[in-house]
């Protein structure tokens, strides 16, 4: 009797041994792909195996299937690439496809430089309205928060997020002037900054070459990075100077960091000026030694020994106190505009003055017009335009900002190639465009981009990594992505990881290249063959699906993470 329940046990085990084991079923498999999974670390080929919007396993799973295969054999997969610098602000309203950056691999777009799209007072609505360029677009939104929102919600290929401008608070509560905030007034600038924060923004951004920015002193900045870092958030900056005086400016980063106690990152490190090529050295070493005593220095670039910007650049800031408006009335009045015309000449002893550094108009490349009618010198320089108007440089500047109601958009050659090659290689510097994501296409094709637009990313992976060989490309690939996620603490973003998102990229390393120059802007780079962006695919073969995938990724201060974010 003992031996019956033994027996019907033996049973059970021998029936259960012969069912057949479950097969494991995958939403997409990437087999054979050479995996760099974002940490700098050797290359493996494996299999990404990919469920719903997660990296659910990597490597070889005997007996698994998945509805979707991806052959990679021969190919690189690796993490989307972050860009740490972008202005898709307005070019996601125009176009969500995002195409001139996922075409790269670019999976995320941080916005923010100076200047953010929120929050925004209903006064400043109104002024913003009237100065948009060939981009037209209502405001739907109040907070930064809100406006990531509407991009998600409008649908965009590509995750979003975004620094919050410093320079925005700043006009929100004391306008354009120049002047220090009172007590009162820096204590709302910090709340405007707190909930920022609290909505999931990466951190302050600032950018002290432009006006209102420029006004800015280090006490208030260290006021608003106070606040950033009690969440756990970045500074980071385009430095006051990034010439004559670029030392003394990072000093100025460097003291905010360790007042405030919060990661800074340098936005697109450069020695602006063939005679401050030079002062490289000094300043690498700088940053070195600030780490080395514990402060958190960053840094990131583009790719280009041109910069971008406007044409304020190239004028001294107190014509521009004020707004836009008042800059045109004073470079209306002809005593003024001598005085003006007089300091565009001159080495700016308290300002940056890009048009000196270049050296001379012809360094000065035109390349958006708000103005149908000044369209035509779009591409042209400032010396070829001066020229055809039979006036100076300086006045035809003036004249431009008075007749396009701008800025203008203007290419100055500003940087050496030794320096481009020696930055790559720093263990410290991440990459950003600096520019919009386009498409060569409507309203995108009314203007000239900087080419770093189409190619900054995939020219550091063909011109840098596989011709000059200045980094490995798994160097390369931490640089873009695992990186950045970490200087941002991004959440399961950065990384090819188990449980991470599925923000995959599959290219080839023998053929990526970038296509874009200065005078043919309007060129996808090619090389990338697929992209994943939340486990959807944006790009197959090289062409858009048209999925519209996008995320908001927020900062370590939001206060909507749980333990399932």
């Amino acid at each position: 009797m003992m031996y019956r329940p033994l027996l019907s046990a033996c049973l059970m085990l021998c029936l259960m041994a012969c069912q057949p084991i479950p097969t494991q079923t995958f939403d997409l498999l990437i087999a054979g792909g050479t995996v760099y999974d974002g940490t700098g670390g050797p290359a493996k080929v494996t299999d990404v195996w990919i469920n719903g919007d997660t990296i659910a396993s990597i490597g070889k799973i005997s007996g698994a299937n998945a509805q979707q295969t991806i052959q990679a054999k021969g190919l690189a997969v690796s993490p989307g690439f972050i860009n740490m610098l972008s202005w898709a602000t307005e070019s996601l309203i125009e176009d969500g496809k995002s195409q001139s950056g996922i075409r790269q691999g670019v999976t995320l777009e941080i916005m923010g430089e100076g200047n953010s799209m929120g929050p925004v007072t209903e006064e400043r609505k109104l002024q913003w309205m009237k100065s948009q360029g060939d981009i037209k677009y209502d405001i739907k939104w109040n907070t930064l928060g809100e406006y990531l929102e509407y991009l998600e919600d409008k649908g965009v290929s590509t995750n979003v997020a975004s620094f919050i401008g410093a320079a925005t608070p700043r006009v929100n509560v004391i306008g354009f002037e120049n002047r220090a905030p009172s007590a009162e007034e820096l204590h709302l600038m910090q709340e405007q900054v707190r909930v920022a924060m609290e909505e999931g923004a990466m951190g302050v951004a600032s950018a002290l070459i432009y006006t209102p920015g420029f006004f800015a002193k280090t006490d208030e900045l260290i006021a608003l990075c106070e606040v950033v870092s009690a969440y756990e958030g970045m500074y980071i900056s385009h430095l006051r100077s990034e010439g004559k005086n670029i030392l003394t400016a990072l000093d100025e980063l460097i003291t905010i960091a360790k007042e405030a106690n919060i990661p800074a990152e340098v936005y697109h490190l450069k020695a602006a000026g063939k005679q401050n090529w030079g002062k490289l050295d000094t300043v690498i070493a700088k940053i070195d030694s600030a780490r080395k005593v514990g402060l958190r220095i960053t840094t990131d670039m583009y790719t280009y020994t041109a910069g971008a910007t406007g044409l304020d650049a190239a004028m001294p800031p107190w014509a521009q106190e004020g707004g836009l408006g008042k800059w045109i009335s004073r470079i209306k009045d002809p005593s003024l505009r001598k005085r003006v015309a007089t300091e565009m000449r001159q080495e700016g002893e308290d300002w940056e003055n890009l048009y000196y550094a270049a050296g001379s108009a012809d360094k000065l490349l035109l390349v958006g017009f708000n103005n149908l009618d000044l369209k035509k010198y779009t591409g042209m320089t400032l010396a070829q335009v001066a020229e055809e108007r039979g006036k100076s440089p300086e006045e035809t500047a003036m004249d431009l900002v008075i007749e396009d109601q701008s800025r203008v958009g203007t290419v100055y050659f500003l940087m050496s190639e030794e320096n481009i090659q020696k930055k790559i290689g720093l263990p410290w510097m991440s990459f950003g465009s600096d520019a919009a994501s386009l498409a060569p296409e409507g309203n995108f094709l009314k203007a000239n981009p900087h080419p770093r637009a189409y190619g900054n990313f995939a020219r550091l992976l063909g011109k840098y990594v596989r011709e000059e060989q200045l980094i490995s490309l798994e160097e390369a690939i931490h640089k873009l992505s695992g990186m950045p996620a970490t200087h941002l603490k991004l959440r399961k973003r950065g990384f090819l990881r188990e449980g991470n998102y599925a923000d995959v990229v599959i290219f080839d390393p023998a053929t990526i290249q970038d296509h874009a120059t200065f005078d043919d802007p309007h060129q996808y780079a090619t090389g990338v063959m697929h992209v994943w962006v939340n486990g959807v695919q944006v790009l197959e073969e090289g062409e858009h699906t048209g999925a519209t995938p996008g995320r908001v990724v927020r900062g370590p201060g939001w206060t909507g993470w749980s333990d399932k974010n």
